[in-house]
């Protein structure tokens, strides 16, 4: 709106964030633009420019400050019975197939190669036999790396891993 389109003793949609609540101006404020009172809230507050009136209050349009910043008019959530007949005429689902972690992938080579290996040296003997591939990753070697340094600590004795050597795991005996 225009600064001097705004009347004294009119009331105006304000727009509060995304939403309007109606306010009647009272006087200017001293220090420029116009006191006024909100309407839902009874309370005095300034609004300092013309651009926060939407225009003239519209009562068909209900405030929504005083709600909570939302319509009271919610579409109703659907009941069970509803529920169930969406899904009575679905095929049933197939299974998934699981894939193997590349942890357990992991425990599958050390114990085939019975000897200590490096995570890249495991991640290339997976990829090489099938067991298991990266999804696109750039250092699955570092994934494998902090999956197993992170199993070993945290089930400690009941681990599969043990580290042999500087980047070297093996399976635990």
């Amino acid at each position: 709106m225009k600064p001097e389109d705004i009347q004294i003793g009119s009331v105006y949609d304000l727009k509060v964030g995304r939403n309007r609540t109606p306010v009647r101006i009272t006087k200017p404020a001293e220090k420029g633009g116009w006191e006024a009172i909100g309407l839902i809230t009874n309370k005095p507050m300034v609004i300092k420019t013309a651009e926060r009136l939407a225009g003239l209050y519209s009562p068909k349009k209900t405030p929504t400050s005083a709600q909570g910043g939302k319509d009271s008019q919610k579409p109703k959530k659907a009941t069970n019975q509803a529920k169930k007949a969406n899904t009575a005429h679905r095929a049933p689902k197939s299974p998934k197939v699981k894939r193997a972690s590349a942890l357990d992938s992991a425990a599958r080579v050390l114990s085939e190669a019975k000897e200590p290996m490096t995570c890249q040296q495991l991640i290339e003997t997976m990829a090489t036999k099938d067991y298991w591939k990266s999804t696109g990753g750039k250092t699955p070697q570092n994934t494998l790396y902090a999956a197993i340094a992170k199993e070993i600590h945290t089930k400690g004795k009941e681990s599969r891993f043990q580290k042999v050597d500087r980047g070297q795991f093996a399976l635990k005996k």
